[in-house]
């Protein structure tokens, strides 16, 4: 398994939502997975602390496409 150099931390719940088993994570978690197969590459980690979400996939492609995505979020903004 290939280690990720990109790590994704994302203020997504409620701090209520404190792991990995609350269902809202574990919804969105299979929707990572998901994307992953998609890419053809595996979801490597994945942890949910007062509702905020860390997560890294193996493929250099994905990641780059989702810094694009954040990007271009906040240029939108601006």
């Amino acid at each position: 398994m290939k280690e990720s150099s990109s790590f994704f931390e994302v203020e997504m719940f409620p701090a209520e939502v404190d792991g990995t088993d609350h269902p809202y994570a574990a919804q969105f978690r299979e929707m990572l997975e998901n994307v992953a197969k998609e890419y053809q590459c595996a979801l490597i980690s994945f942890e949910v602390h007062e509702g905020t979400v860390t997560f890294s996939f193996d493929s250099d492609e994905l990641n780059a496409e989702i810094i694009e995505m954040l990007h271009e979020k906040e240029v939108s903004k601006v």
